[in-house]
């Protein structure tokens, strides 16, 4: 199987972000995740790992507004310049607005740094360094090279270890450890080439991806996640959000309850499949949230290892040229081999 991943996504580093309550904690979604998961490839002998081609700007402004990369692009060295020239940043530098936008009343965007922070960051676990830029845009590039990989076959798969993962983030927006979307870049890439569906196994809901494609039809999304009237992202993630306009009954949420076990998921995922499957897409784009797993820290579902297994057999007895999107998981010590397993599932005779 090919994997791509380029070195450059270990530059996006933060040190810090600040969780429910004002607490300043250590960044879960740390380079660590990567190293677990490349120490468990590599162990492997069907696993390929390869840098990723430069795509350029143009699939990415497919997906998001060019205001919004442009604030990413330029936020960290303006922020730098608005500081006392004596005051280099610290180590555990790190920016973060401290006022977000309440959408619906939004009429003007700010001129200044942090009001316009605010407009285009959702919450405080988005935080923005010196080299998240660069490591979003390639982090974005494997997603598309698997994307490449899989378009002009009719089977196949291909593993983007893409990080920062994607996600969370919107059209315009960064939200949840996430800047570019990534699965939905390859997505867009992909949709030229006939109808995509998108499945988010990820435990937390995919709401930058309900908010990319909300109105699309040709563009199927489908997201398993923890119920969002008690867990991240709060506001999207609901059963009855379906899609709008053209893309009515193109979206479909399936929220579950916390402590849910192999047997519950695997009968939820059996359902999703089935609507996929009605769909009949040209390519499938999954994107991998392991924070499923039972030992995750940010997750309350009790996924077991040889569960994450049988998701992946699941899937892959679909037999759709697949490019699989890595999300969130952050139980380093378990990442690696169950990213590894769920792979392992996709590799055909």
């Amino acid at each position: 199987m090919k994997v791509y991943y380029a070195s450059v996504q270990r530059r996006h580093d933060p040190s810090f972000e600040v969780e429910d309550g004002g607490e300043r904690s250590a960044y879960f979604e740390s380079p660590a995740r990567v190293e677990s998961i490349l120490k468990a490839l590599r162990e492997i002998v069907w696993a390929e790992v390869s840098e990723p081609a430069d795509y350029g700007l143009a699939p990415i402004r497919a997906v998001h507004a060019d205001g919004y990369l442009e604030f990413l692009r330029t936020v960290w060295d303006e922020w730098l310049a608005t500081r006392d020239v004596s005051a280099a940043p610290t180590q555990d530098a790190g920016f973060l607005p401290a006022t977000f936008v309440l959408r619906r009343q939004v009429a003007h965007l700010p001129r200044s740094l942090l009001g316009r922070a605010g407009y285009y960051m959702m919450d405080l676990s988005a935080v923005i360094v010196e080299g998240t830029y660069d490591a979003s845009l390639a982090s974005a590039n494997s997603a598309l090279a698997a994307a490449q990989a899989i378009g002009g076959n009719d089977s196949g798969s291909a593993f983007a270890l893409s990080r920062p993962p994607g996600h969370h983030a919107g059209r315009d927006y960064a939200a949840g450890y996430c800047y570019i979307n990534n699965a939905a870049v390859a997505a867009q890439w992909l949709s030229s080439r006939g109808k995509v569906a998108i499945l988010d196994i990820d435990y937390h809901a995919g709401n930058g991806m309900q908010d990319i494609f909300y109105q699309r039809a040709d563009v199927l999304t489908i997201s398993l996640h923890a119920d969002p009237s008690e867990e991240y992202p709060y506001y999207a993630g609901y059963a009855d959000e379906v899609g709008a306009g053209e893309g009515t009954g193109f979206h479909r949420n399936f929220p579950l309850p916390a402590g849910t076990e192999d047997a519950e998921y695997l009968r939820t995922l059996d359902q999703a499949l089935e609507l996929l499957q009605r769909f009949a897409p040209s390519h499938l784009i999954v994107s991998l949230g392991l924070d499923i797993h039972e030992n995750d820290p940010l997750g309350q579902f009790k996924i077991t290892s040889d569960g994450i297994l049988s998701i992946g057999k699941r899937i892959s007895s679909l037999r759709l040229p697949t490019a699989i999107i890595m999300e969130g998981g952050y139980n380093t010590a378990d990442l690696g081999a169950n990213v590894a397993s769920f792979l392992s599932a996709f590799e055909r005779e």
